[in-house]
């Protein structure tokens, strides 16, 4: 299988299965309800990791979680610890409704203190870090490499936190000292404090898997500075740290046609109520990784399409017994052990869908989490009858009532859809 590695800004190959292939994907910083951005990153791992063990891999998915961050500090003063444990919660219940299961391993920042303090230590024995009333930064001018990754050279990097203790102003805080109004804190060498969101990630990624493994992920907007800064870290011991880099590429939203919708708010929690989780997953399957994806109404309108289109194909009655149909398997690794090429995926499933290739389709759909659109779905005796209400709502011109009652349909997790001939609608499950 080959990869493109943004470090090497070439296509890697994988070596050859059997064997073990380890990824570290970087999650979310817990402040707030997920962003459908951050389902990206969460969705591409999993995908990758079962793809992977299909094909006979190895396959291990780390995906962490920022749960001590500036961003917690500020959005809820005095009670950051709180919140971090309510928005990790918020964000693995709606990674779960997703239903691509879950990585093998979800650590925290806040249970990973120990191993980061002694990564330090080990940074400012070998002269890579000092400290400075408290503080501790990373020498950037100690790495001849640094900028590799993201492609700055070292001597135009802009300084990230300015700061007159520093050596030099593009040297990044791998500790923090404790300030006022900051509610968690450890001890270290240095005093109290807490320690920088780079650092965090490198020494989770090594705890899990050594100093070395396969693929790290996460989004573009991660390569510079904290990729780049994790990669110097490592890269400090003598660590090879990842040997494929993998960053997809950003939703980008399109105002106006977003908001009817979702009135503006994207995250992921209202995207599921509001689209359903099969929605969700076209919707990226359609979009090649490494591509941004117009995030609109329009966009998500041509997903849910989709969805229904295969939904219909299932649903009606399939002649003969496909016992025995071969799965076109080769037909799909062409496309994804090519840099994972979902959107070819996706057309290949619209062929075997026109060839009636039932079996491989069926295949196909199951591997992204989309299975559940081949077998149909019975909508409750209770939505039915709500729908017949609805539909003689609407010949009486009721459309107040008519309203609440969709209302009261999309809230049990269906959609109801005006069709000619009898009865006169259909129900859709959304979630």
């Amino acid at each position: 299988m080959r990869l493109y590695n943004t470090l090497t800004r070439r296509l890697d190959e994988l070596p050859e299965a059997p064997g073990p292939v380890r990824m570290y994907f970087c999650g979310p910083t817990v402040y707030q309800r997920a962003h459908i951005g951050n389902a990206r990153p969460f969705v591409l791992g999993m995908w990758l990791r079962a793809w992977l063990r299909h094909r006979g891999y190895e396959a291990t998915l780390v995906h962490n979680i920022t749960d001590v961050n500036d961003r917690i500090y500020e959005a809820a003063p005095g009670a950051s610890a709180e919140l971090a444990v309510q928005a990790t919660g918020w964000y693995l219940q709606d990674a779960a409704d997703l239903r691509l299961g879950m990585p093998d391993a979800l650590p925290k920042a806040t249970e990973s203190v120990p191993e980061i303090i002694r990564f330090i230590e080990a940074l400012v024995v070998g002269g890579h870090a000092y400290a400075v009333e408290g503080d501790v930064y990373f020498r950037v001018a100690r790495d001849s490499e640094y900028g590799t990754l993201s492609g700055q050279r070292p001597d135009q990097v802009e300084e990230q936190e300015p700061n007159p203790r520093k050596e030099d102003p593009r040297d990044f805080a791998l500790w923090k000292a404790s300030k006022p109004g900051e509610d968690t804190s450890w001890a270290s060498p240095w005093g109290r404090g807490r320690p920088g969101w780079h650092i965090e990630c490198s020494a989770m990624a090594e705890q899990a898997f050594g100093p070395v493994f396969e693929i790290h992920g996460g989004g573009l907007d991660l390569v510079f500075p904290h990729h780049e800064n994790e990669l110097a870290q490592s890269r400090a011991l003598g660590h090879e740290f990842a040997r494929v880099w993998m960053h997809n590429g950003m939703l980008e939203f399109g105002g106006e046609k977003m908001s009817k919708s979702l009135g503006n708010d994207v995250s992921l929690r209202n995207v599921l109520d509001t689209w359903g989780r099969e929605v969700v997953l076209l919707f990226f399957l359609g979009g090649h990784w490494r591509k941004p994806i117009d995030f609109t109404d329009e966009t998500l309108a041509q997903a849910r399409s989709q969805v229904e289109t295969f939904r219909n194909f299932f649903r009606d009655e399939r002649p003969g017994d496909e016992d025995g149909e071969q799965v076109l398997e080769s037909e799909l690794a062409e496309v994804l052990d090519d840099d994972f090429n979902t959107p070819e995926a996706l057309a290949l499933f619209h062929a075997w869908r026109d060839r009636e290739e039932w079996a491989s389709l069926r295949f196909g759909l199951g591997l992204f989490g989309l299975g559940s659109v081949v077998e149909p779905v019975e909508a409750p005796a209770e939505l039915v009858s709500l729908a017949e209400r609805r539909r003689d709502a609407r010949a009486a011109k009721d459309f107040a009532a008519a309203d609440r009652l969709r209302g009261e349909i999309r809230a049990a997790g269906w959609e109801v859809r005006d069709v000619a001939g009898s009865p006169g609608f259909t129900l859709v499950p959304q979630r």
